[in-house]
């Protein structure tokens, strides 16, 4: 995991660039690029409780990087979506008959995943793109995802504010846990 940005460096990133930082970061982590998003908010949530960012431009930030980084995701999704399965479907096990059973499934589960998914890593990458592709209504999709988005930054960004430097702690020592698991 030595490619990922560690505590350093998203904290040089969020105090020198606050939530123009964040934003990118954030949208960039959930169209798929490997950014901790979780220890980035956290952080950013600490650096809040500390007075070194504001909160508004902090929060604005953190939600539109989430949603704009689902709704790029969704986009890709619904456009490149068909060509991917089309071209390339059979060889990876994407057959027409699978897409729709993906699309049945997102119209009635799949707009849970769009809330839930944020919390799990590696989930949340796929979620946008997945109803995109099965061509769920723009309108469920965003009611779900930005919601899924409002919730999740809520969420990380408290935990960095209230627990502040504690929670850091914890959130290395998770990671290093997780690290040597996949070592």
């Amino acid at each position: 995991m030595e490619f990922l940005p560690d505590k350093e460096t998203l904290s040089f990133l969020l105090m020198d660039y606050g939530g123009i930082a964040l934003f990118w970061l954030l949208a960039l982590e959930i169209i798929a690029l490997p950014i901790p998003g979780e220890p980035l908010m956290v952080l950013a949530g600490v650096l809040l409780c500390n007075g070194d960012l504001s909160i508004a431009p902090t929060l604005t930030a953190a939600y539109s990087g989430a949603v704009l980084g689902i709704s790029v995701s969704y986009t890709l999704g619904r456009t490149a979506g068909s060509y991917l399965v089309t071209g390339y479907g059979e060889k990876i096990g994407l057959t027409n008959a699978r897409m729709l059973q993906v699309q049945n499934w997102f119209e009635r589960f799949g707009k849970w995943t769009l809330v839930i998914g944020y919390f799990v890593p590696g989930v949340r990458h796929f979620t946008g793109f997945a109803a995109g592709m099965s061509v769920l209504d723009f309108r469920r999709f965003a009611l779900f995802g930005y919601i899924g988005a409002i919730v999740w930054v809520s969420t990380f960004l408290s935990l960095g504010y209230f627990l502040g430097d504690y929670w850091v702690s914890i959130f290395e020592i998770i990671a290093n846990r997780i690290a040597i698991f996949f070592s």
